[in-house]
């Protein structure tokens, strides 16, 4: 692995470190802020925050950005809408350790739908890595006791948070169709689709539900607006396209390892021997699609 690339999966373990506070704190203050004012006010933060850089890049590149236009709408629904109004929605009534244990998925749909949609065959060290990340899964879904198969639950939460896994996975597939314009730009007309997405849900949540703003919750709305969507959005679509969806979407099993460390102290999730297992797994799932790399 040359130094390029150690740069790159440096910034995807802090894009998997912000993401898992994502989910952390979206389970913290459900009961404060409803899941689609969430994602409104987490996506036109971040819009408002990108607009004096990406605004400028945005009328120079505007021909350019109206020729792609439905290549940037389709990501945006997807990867911005689509995924967090699922994921939010899903971690009202799951925990946030089963909402991010389920991500966890996400690396084998990327591969699967990168094959399927674009033909691209996975390194067999690749497959490896997940299935021993996916092993890994298991044995914290089971505690490790696979008679709790059983017993296992599959409830309304955690089908929500399985349909925003599938539409980060098709989302990061998708990031090869970006348009050839600044990432700036991009990204802010992302989160624009992201926004106004969600506004039409958020309004219909208005008549129904309380929006509780105290410092605890607004606190939740800066974070999510500002580290998880700017920062980690940028850096994650730098990633895809420097070593491949593929690649990146790898590293999106360390989301669990990273948020079942910060449920426990954060939202006094118990951690159990089964889960250091299960993440030990996860982490060797990562390092063995590197190997072939570090022997390069």
């Amino acid at each position: 692995m040359n130094l390029a690339h150690g740069r790159v999966y440096a910034m995807l373990v802090i894009v998997m470190l912000l993401w898992a506070g994502n989910s952390i704190i979206a389970r913290a203050i459900h009961a404060d802020v409803p899941p689609f004012t969430l994602a409104l006010c987490r996506w036109s933060g971040a819009l408002l925050l990108l607009l004096p850089f990406a605004g400028p890049k945005i009328v120079a590149e505007r021909a350019a950005l109206l020729r792609h236009w439905r290549s940037i709408l389709l990501l945006g629904a997807v990867g911005v809408g689509c995924f967090n109004a699922f994921l939010y929605s899903g971690l009202r009534y799951t925990t946030a350790t089963n909402g991010l244990l389920i991500q966890a998925l996400i690396p084998s749909l990327v591969l699967l739908f990168d094959l399927l949609m674009f033909r691209t065959r996975p390194r067999p060290l690749q497959v490896v890595g997940v299935l021993i990340a996916a092993a890994g899964v298991l044995v914290i879904v089971f505690r490790g006791d696979l008679m709790a198969l059983a017993a296992l639950q599959f409830g309304r939460g955690d089908a929500l948070v399985l349909c925003a896994v599938v539409a980060w996975s098709l989302y990061t597939a998708l990031l090869r169709m970006r348009p050839p314009v600044s990432p700036l730009a991009f990204l802010a007309l992302t989160f624009f689709a992201g926004a106004i997405g969600m506004l039409p849900f958020a309004i219909i949540e208005w008549q129904t539900q309380a929006v509780i703003l105290n410092a605890g919750s607004l606190g939740g709305i800066a974070y999510v607006a500002v580290l998880p969507s700017v920062v980690a959005y940028f850096l994650y679509n730098k990633a895809v396209g420097e070593i491949g969806a593929g690649a990146a979407g790898q590293m999106l099993s360390l989301q669990p390892l990273f948020g079942a460390l910060l449920s426990a102290p954060i939202l006094r999730e118990p951690l159990h021997g089964y889960h250091m297992a299960g993440m030990l797994l996860i982490l060797l799932g990562i390092v063995v699609p590197l190997a072939r790399s570090r022997a390069g």
